[in-house]
């Protein structure tokens, strides 16, 4: 299995987010696609980043993050929308609740 440092536009923080999440080789993230993995670290608490949500999408498909522009970037700002509104709307897990109650994530 791959690192998660092999998908383009990824590095450590990145790594670490993803482990949050259950994620620690990039076929995982592969599998899951871009859309599925960024539910996954929102779900675990990192804070929503459109370009950090582009990046993956572009990363995954090999394209450097700033290769996004025009109608493909406005089709990708919607889902990133979608993605971000759902996650607000999930119940948060016990391990979720207990780290907001200690003060370790933002409520």
């Amino acid at each position: 299995m791959a690192s998660i440092l092999t998908i383009r536009n990824l590095g450590p923080a990145s790594v670490e987010a993803f482990a949050r999440a259950g994620m620690t080789e990039a076929e995982q993230v592969r599998d899951l696609g871009a859309d599925e993995a960024y539910r996954r670290l929102l779900a675990t608490g990192s804070r929503p980043h459109f370009i950090g949500y582009y990046a993956l999408v572009m990363g995954l498909q090999g394209r450097p993050w700033n290769d996004c522009t025009g109608e493909e970037k406005r089709a990708l700002r919607k889902r990133f929308d979608q993605i971000k509104a759902a996650s607000h709307d999930r119940p948060l897990s016990e391990l979720m609740q207990f780290m907001q109650n200690f003060g370790l994530i933002e409520r």
